[in-house]
């Protein structure tokens, strides 16, 4: 369309001067000033009605705080505890006949009432259709006429150093547009929600920019600004949902009034280049199988554990993280195609997903020191033994139990705790003390790479 590339051409000539001249009937369809300047303004006045501020009253927290990220929400001064709180964020209207509104779960977490402001100054109660905690997603609707809605672009498609435009309201001070580049794709293992998988930018968001959109030179909005680094304000670290993640939600709360989010059945873990030599994989990358859970959609497919899933629907999985968002937005019932590799051989299953279980409530270990037995083994600074007969795991796996082990050790650093169970040791089932010293002793690198059960959980760990 000849106002996307014209405008992509404006920002070009504005910031790239060494670039190659423009063909003249480029440089003649630019977005100029009355001075004659590049300028991004034509597109900020077609998209910016289509960003909202929003205001919520109700019984919530004091902001929202966490002790690495800072949301995006002002501090109220008068909330907390319980009292009333007036809290201000943004959203972004993605579908004007029918009034919905894309936002943050945070900024309207908890509130009794949300009033949305337009930019020509008309305010109308919204009501929540639904929202989702671990993607930080809601969906807002109002009623009214004469709305402008963004039109949404392809968020997969974005690359490191494609410009980038926030459109908030920061601070509460109203309609502010700040623009930079996209820093990194991809972005997770922050601790900030449940299924991570971040646009980060430079482009500058503040407090109250949470819910706003960050959109690209087209005017296409690529991702739903919800986090910063730091509590304070803009360090030039800013995050942002990707809108293929925010609108595969959106579309399930507007169907459903929430996300039906089914289960694989597998615990996974990130596959090293060191654990992937000490277990003897071809392969460097991908999301590693620890577990598959009895009777989960991964057992009826015929995932191993072991196995190394490479990619979900032929979106490629460079580690647990892309493996969780990918299944996390599959609906029960959908087909997960995955594409691994076992023992070196690649391989392609298809997985139906099922619906989430109860979660099982789990009694406690008994991680009590215990007295070192004869035929207990040392290795690493850890004490390994038979399983305890009174512990949870007794009559459930076999294996060798962690009996105790010491702070600040070889074995404590690679992660090891009282009352795990190795059921492996190299890929090797170890079911006894004598069993389990054999398989460390075979190891002739000095690594040693352990299958451990703790509770609900599998994962590997090296020392």
């Amino acid at each position: 369309m000849k106002f996307k590339s014209s405008l992509a051409a404006a920002v070009m000539v504005a910031v790239a001067t060494s670039v190659a001249p423009l063909a003249q009937a480029d440089t003649a369809a630019l977005f100029l000033n009355e001075q004659g300047e590049p300028t991004l303004a034509p597109v900020i006045q077609e998209i910016g009605p289509a960003v909202v501020n929003i205001a919520t009253i109700g019984s919530t927290k004091n902001g929202y705080e966490d002790p690495l990220f800072g949301d995006l929400l002002p501090q109220n001064p008068n909330g907390g505890n319980g009292q009333p709180a007036h809290a201000v964020g943004s959203g972004v209207i993605v579908d004007a006949q029918n009034g919905y509104i894309i936002t943050n779960h945070h900024v309207i977490a908890d509130a009794d009432e949300i009033m949305v402001t337009l930019t020509d100054r008309r305010q109308f109660p919204a009501t929540l259709i639904g929202s989702d905690a671990e993607t930080d997603v809601a969906v807002l609707q109002i009623e009214a006429d004469n709305l402008v809605e963004i039109q949404k672009g392809d968020s997969d498609r974005m690359d490191v150093g494609d410009f980038a435009i926030a459109i908030g309201n920061p601070f509460g001070l109203g309609q502010t547009v700040t623009m930079g580049i996209v820093s990194a794709v991809g972005r997770s293992g922050l601790g900030i929600e449940g299924y991570e998988d971040f646009i980060q930018t430079d482009a500058s968001i503040n407090p109250g920019n949470s819910g706003g959109a960050l959109v690209s030179l087209s005017g296409d909005v690529i991702g739903i600004n919800t986090a910063i680094l730091g509590a304070q304000g803009n360090i030039g670290i800013g995050f942002a949902i990707p809108i293929n993640m925010a609108s595969a939600i959106m579309d399930q709360i507007i169907e459903h009034g929430s996300v039906e989010r089914g289960l694989l059945g597998i615990n996974i873990q990130d596959l090293t280049p060191d654990l992937a030599e000490a277990l003897g994989m071809p392969v460097a990358e991908g999301a590693l199988v620890s577990r598959v859970f009895d009777d989960s959609a991964a057992q009826e497919a015929g995932v191993l554990d072991g196995d190394v899933v490479m990619s979900v629907n032929g979106n490629v999985v460079l580690g647990a993280s892309d493996l969780r968002n990918e299944v996390g937005l599959l609906r029960v019932g959908e087909t997960a195609t995955l594409e691994i590799v076992r023992d070196g051989d690649p391989m392609v299953i298809d997985a139906i997903i099922k619906a989430r279980p109860e979660e099982p409530q789990l009694a406690s270990l008994n991680t009590d020191q215990q007295q070192a037995r004869s035929n207990d083994v040392e290795f690493m600074g850890a004490l390994f033994g038979p399983i305890d007969p009174d512990s949870d795991m007794a009559g459930r796996i076999n294996g060798v139990q962690v009996i105790d082990v010491t702070p600040d050790s070889r074995a404590w650093m690679a992660g090891l705790r009282p009352g795990d169970v190795i059921t492996e040791v190299a890929r090797n089932k170890v079911t006894t003390p004598e069993q389990f010293a054999d398989a460390v002793n075979n190891q002739d690198d000095g690594r040693v790479a352990l299958h451990v059960r703790r509770g609900n959980q599998a994962f590997y760990v090296l020392i």
